[in-house]
């Protein structure tokens, strides 16, 4: 793989390189990702309701996420503690379709990490996919159930 290549691979997968925190660097992670929403929203880029802005970031990322994580699986390992991107996009699918405000994307961040840790049926088993793409799966799925509670929430609490 050619020098910027490599480099553009390493900066996508690790977060922009919050995945060399030393301490909880999924996390930091995830806190990328909520960063991205928040700089999405603001140069209106993205709005809260909009599917064809949340399809197009979910694929993009979902796409750049999988290429790079691939690459860097080669470089780590399996799924190792660096690559980031899988969070940042998990947590972008744990809050897409919901109101912007502080309350959801707390509740997406702290929802979606427990379902990144806990892995519920099938993220355990998406994990185990080779090729950068289980990566990816296993904090999208954690992603989706985080989601599906905030919706069912805004739906309870009406």
């Amino acid at each position: 793989m050619r020098t910027v290549a490599r480099r553009l691979a390493e900066a996508i997968g690790t977060g922009f390189y919050s995945g060399y925190f030393p301490i909880a660097p999924g996390t930091v992670g995830s806190a990328v990702g909520v960063a991205i929403y928040v700089v999405l929203l603001r140069l209106r880029v993205l709005s809260p309701s909009g599917l064809a802005g949340w399809l197009v970031l979910a694929t993009v990322v979902l796409a750049a996420g999988w290429a790079s994580a691939r690459h860097l699986e080669r470089r780590f390992g399996h799924d190792d503690k660096h690559i980031v991107v899988d969070e940042i996009w998990g947590m972008l699918v744990a809050i897409a379709f919901l109101p912007a405000t502080a309350g959801y994307v707390v509740g997406g961040f702290l929802l979606f990490r427990f379902f990144d840790i806990v892995k519920p049926f099938p993220a355990r088993r998406a994990e185990r996919i080779g090729q950068g793409l289980g990566v990816m799966l296993d904090d999208g799925i954690a992603g989706v159930y985080a989601n599906l509670v905030l919706h069912l929430a805004k739906v309870l609490l009406r």
